[in-house]
Order: C-alpha cells, then structure tokens, then sequence
C-alpha cells in the first residue's frame, strides 16, 4: 500500500497487515499457523485504536481510497451482471452503476455509486457525483426490476449529488424527489448497503429502502462535514466538530433507527483485506433478501412506510 494512502491512525498496524497479506499468498499450514496469530494481534491492535477514534477519523475511513467500491461487490457477488445504460432521457451517467445479474441464483437488479479508482477513471465516474440522468437511469432499472419482480440491491458511496450547472438545469432536485416517490412505493425488496460516504440526497436518491445496511465505518449524513462547517462555522478548520455534530457515523444512525444493521468489517476496515469484508457483507445481504422475500408485498410496502414515518419523530418531557 503506497504511504499516501495510510492514514496517520492506521500506521501502527501496517507492518501487521502487510505480513498476513504475505502468508495469504502461501498455501502451507506453517503460513496459516502464523496468519491466524497475526490475525489475532492485529484485531487486538485495530479494537485498541478505533476505540479512540472521533467521527472525523471515522469519516476518512468511510473515504478511503482503497475501500472496495460497488464494481467490485459486483464482480464478487453477482453472477451474469448485464449493466444498462443511459436514463432514455438525456444521456448515460457513469457515477451510477445500473444493470441486471445473479445473486445466489436470484436474479436481482442492483444500483450503486462508482467513484473510481485511477485519475482518469474518477473524471468520468465525476468522483461518484451523479446527474440527474444518474438517477434516471437508476429508478429505470428499479421500474424494470418491479415489472418482473425482481428484488432490488443499491450500493451507496457518494459524497453528494452533483452541483454543478447542467445538472441543475436538467432538474437534479426533481430527479431525486422523484426517485424518493417512486421507490418508497416499489412492490418488490429494496435493500441498500453503504458501503462508503452516504452524503445528502445524492445517497438518498437510491436510499429509499426497506432495510438500511450499514458497513461499520461507513456514513450517512444531510451534508458533509466540510459543507456543514463552511455554513455553520465558516471555518474548514471546524470540521471535526461538523462532524461530532452530524452524528453521522454507523453506531449513530443504528441509534436513530435509521439503518438497521451494521455490517462487520475485518481488522484494519474493508480496505485491508477486501475479500473478508465482500463475505460478511454477502452473509448480511443475503439474510435480509431472504427475509424480505418471505414478506407480502402489501405488507413489506407498509413497514417501509412506517420506517420513514418514524424517522425524526422525538418527544420532549414538561418539566415544569
């Protein structure tokens, strides 16, 4: 992993994880043997440090470079994935993954940000910002998904919707609203996992879902941290406080019975061994689909309603 990449709280597991990522490369017990007690040290050490941690440090693990995106959950947990392009309006948007495929044996319609990994590719994908056409093309393939009755799955990992000019003038805020509308009331399961940055309505335009998974160092939030201190503070310098503030991490939103599971990632985050966090995430996504699928659609249709209902209701006590 390049040093421009370690974040300053993660160096004093490196060296750790490095040397297990070594012995994953050999097949002898004698490797395994020393994996599974560097394993056992190197959760130790990562329990020690994300116990201190504050939800700004959380945040730039949400963010890191390397944290698998939704083209690689894809390309390990789908089968025969078919994408689909363009909103049959406008245009295509590369930020938002669409298409159709296999999910133990089910076929499925999934939906999910794609932010990029090279310079090039993250120009494209406009770092997972979408247009209003991104979200076009992605209630299509829902509707499509509907007609046949197929389960849908969204991967969220975006740090907003796109603010740019254009995307106003091609109606951002109504291709949301209108995503907003139409999955709330979608026959068929909905499930959404963010598995990076869930920021504003650009997460929440693919969020609309009956069960809201969460990756352990993933967040969901109204506004950045960095947009909330330039507003409220007018000060970049203010962002861990914007961000302590927001409550945006997994552990809050679980509080706030937002999300409705978090998702365990392996020691070091999803990013330091990519293939243990796909299979937990695999093993959560598939006892939710299965769950939902065994619902009347009248009736998982109404708990979905209920669930927004009930977020943001609080009560307070008469103390006079």
């Amino acid at each position: 992993m390049s040093k421009k990449n370690i974040l300053p709280f993660e160096e004093p597991i490196v060296k750790i994880r490095e040397e297990i990522r070594e012995l994953q490369k050999r097949r002898d017990e004698e490797a395994r043997k020393k994996e599974r007690e560097l394993m056992q040290i190197l959760e130790k050490e990562w329990r020690r440090i994300t116990s201190s941690l504050n939800r700004w440090q959380k945040t730039l693990l949400a963010r890191h470079p390397l944290r698998p995106y939704t083209l690689d959950y894809i390309y390990r947990l789908f089968d025969d994935f078919v994408e689909i392009h363009g909103d049959r309006r406008f245009g295509d948007d590369p930020a938002i993954v669409a298409g159709l495929g296999f999910y133990h044996g089910q076929s499925v319609a999934v939906v999910g940000h794609q932010k990029g990994r090279t310079t090039q590719e993250r120009l494209k994908r406009n770092f997972g910002q979408a247009n209003p056409e991104g979200y076009r093309k992605a209630i299509r393939v829902m509707k499509m998904a509907e007609k046949f009755h197929l389960p849908v799955i969204t991967f969220i990992d975006t740090p907003g919707a796109y603010p740019g000019i254009g995307s106003e003038e091609r109606g951002q805020a109504e291709a949301i609203a209108y995503n907003l509308r139409e999955m709330a009331g979608l026959k068929v399961p909905v499930i959404s996992v963010v598995i990076g940055e869930g920021g504003s309505g650009g997460a929440l335009g693919i969020g609309v879902a009956d069960r809201i998974l969460m990756m352990e160092f993933s967040i969901y939030s109204v506004i950045s941290p960095e947009g909330c201190a330039a507003i409220l503070w007018r000060n970049q310098a203010a962002v861990e406080e914007a961000a302590e503030n927001l409550k945006l991490t997994a552990e809050d939103l679980l509080s706030f019975g937002i999300a409705d599971e978090i998702i365990p990632e392996p020691p070091g985050g999803a990013h330091s061994f990519p293939e243990m966090a796909t299979e937990t995430v695999d093993e959560v996504l598939l006892r939710n689909l299965q769950d939902l699928m065994g619902m009347d659609p009248e009736e998982r249709i109404n708990k979905r309603y209920e669930k927004y209902r009930k977020i943001g209701v609080f009560s307070e006590e008469n103390k006079s």
